[in-house]
């Protein structure tokens, strides 16, 4: 059963994952009358939806009650602001990447835009063997190698990209290229400044995100 439920975890991942960024490519490209919706309020309307689950979640810890999740709130929240405040460096990290990964897919095709941002692999192992520790073994360094060169395949140049030259100049795709090498390195060290606040700390990972999504509504708004 635990197997299947694995399988199953990750099969909704990759389903997610994928949809989430043909979506997201969809909506930034597709032509219509009008102005385009404000990627400033896709990343709002996300977060919202993300402190919302988290919540009910704790609710659901608290045995449903109303009462226990306001005491709980109160006291992990506000009455631990030096705690609170620790979240306030990978919040506005998040809401940067959330808002750059807007910028990438309006500029570059969703598989190139896929596999380069892949990259977040790479800088997450950087930044948690500097941050964190942790010590990587020669599979796992070559594994990174042969991912930095599937990615620079990627964005050579060829016959192909002449075609799609109509729709993105080179200038764009330069814009979309910067955006998503950039979210990847704010996705590592984001990932990884949580996860060491995470060890840190006793506080469970729902009430983490709750800070986490506080600090990130502010500048999204």
């Amino acid at each position: 059963m635990s197997a299947n439920l694995k399988y199953l975890s990750l099969g909704i991942l990759v389903f997610q994952t994928t949809s989430l960024v043909l979506t997201m490519r969809y909506s930034r490209t597709l032509k219509e009358e009008g102005p385009r919706y404000l990627s400033s309020t896709a990343v709002v309307v996300a977060e919202l939806l993300k402190i919302m689950a988290c919540i009910l979640l704790v609710y659901k810890d608290s045995k449903c009650s109303l009462r226990t999740l306001n005491r709980i709130l109160h006291d992990e929240i506000l009455n631990k602001p030096m705690e609170t405040l620790k979240l306030a460096i990978p919040s506005g990290i998040y809401t940067l990447q959330n808002n750059l990964l807007y910028v990438a897919l309006s500029n570059l095709d969703a598989a190139t835009y896929q596999v380069t941002y892949q990259l977040k692999i790479l800088t997450t192992a950087l930044f948690s063997v500097s941050m964190l520790g942790k010590k990587l073994g020669v599979y796992q360094w070559l594994s990174l190698i042969i991912l930095m060169t599937g990615v620079a395949f990627v964005q050579w140049p060829s016959d192909s990209q002449e075609l799609d030259s109509k729709e993105l100049s080179a200038g764009s795709q330069f814009v979309g290229l910067m955006a998503v090498l950039t979210a990847c390195f704010s996705s590592g060290f984001a990932g990884v400044y949580f996860e060491k606040i995470l060890k840190e700390t006793k506080q469970s990972v729902w009430i983490r995100n709750i800070q986490l999504v506080s600090f990130s509504l502010e500048p999204s708004l």
